[in-house]
């Protein structure tokens, strides 16, 4: 691995219930995912640690593989590498789990070097709601959805578009996006959303997600949703799904020797 200056980069897979945090991103006087894992991480290491993400989770969303990095004086490193696992499990809230950590080379970055994130939205239409063991992550939907015709809904939406009909626009950031997956399936009473892209802009999931329950319970055809790209602004027509039913499975990456040219690209089309 590269040295520089005495450091090191290390990866964390990172997992957490989102149902009482608010969200990834550190704010005044509430509990998030990144304020409780730095303080975690600087009381087993002894010293501050800065953390960068994959993609900001919002308030109530769920992750089991989302990925961060920070750059650990190389000594702090070795002597915690075989143990910090363990004794991040001791100092960390019971809803955030530290999952695997490694040394990465320097080119990696967990935000600029993804290639793709990975997301499910769980909704189930039963009578009877979630179940109670999976009420954290599952939506109980009060009206039955036509999980075939939010399907064909979500095909046209694949593909490179503006999304911003179904974003909260942030000074500065495109909403541009590579869609590269959007399917629903249903299993009995279970209806899940799959969406991957590149990346995705703020409430972009929730929001597809929204226009494609729309679809699913009648109320508008399916070829509404693809027809919003048309849009140059955000639709006040879209619904926003609660965050309880979406969780960030994974996040993808080039090979070691491709990461730098990958965080190249990526930060010619967004900001720091």
């Amino acid at each position: 691995m590269e040295q520089r200056s005495g450091l090191v980069r290390v990866r964390f897979d990172v997992a957490y219930d989102g149902t009482a945090l608010h969200g990834w991103a550190r704010q005044p006087d509430q509990r998030t995912v990144q304020a409780d894992l730095e303080e975690g991480l600087a009381r087993v290491l002894r010293v501050p640690v800065s953390l960068t993400v994959a993609g900001r989770t919002d308030a109530g969303v769920h992750a089991t593989g989302q990925v961060a990095h920070a750059d650990l004086q190389r000594p702090v490193w070795e002597e915690q590498r075989g143990k910090l696992v363990r004794r991040l499990r001791g100092v960390l809230p019971r809803d955030i789990a530290v999952r695997a950590v490694r040394e990465v080379p320097f080119d990696f970055d967990a935000r600029f070097s993804a290639l793709a994130r990975h997301y499910v939205y769980r909704l189930t239409d039963v009578d009877a709601g979630p179940d109670p063991l999976r009420r954290a992550d599952t939506v109980g939907w009060p009206r039955r959805l036509d999980a075939d015709a939010m399907a064909a809904a979500a095909a046209p939406l694949v593909g490179l578009h503006d999304f911003a009909a179904f974003c909260r626009r942030r000074e500065g950031a495109t909403t541009i996006r590579t869609l590269l997956d959007l399917r629903v399936t249903r299993e009995g009473d279970l209806v899940r959303v799959h969406a991957s892209a590149d990346a995705f802009c703020h409430s972009m999931v929730r929001s597809l997600v929204g226009a494609l329950t729309a679809v699913g319970e009648s109320r508008r055809t399916a070829d509404w949703p693809a027809a919003l790209l048309r849009s140059s602004e955000r639709s006040s027509e879209v619904p926003v799904v609660p965050p309880g039913g979406l969780t960030l499975l994974r996040v993808d990456y080039p090979p070691d020797d491709e990461l730098a040219a990958r965080a190249e690209v990526t930060r010619a089309v967004r900001p720091t």
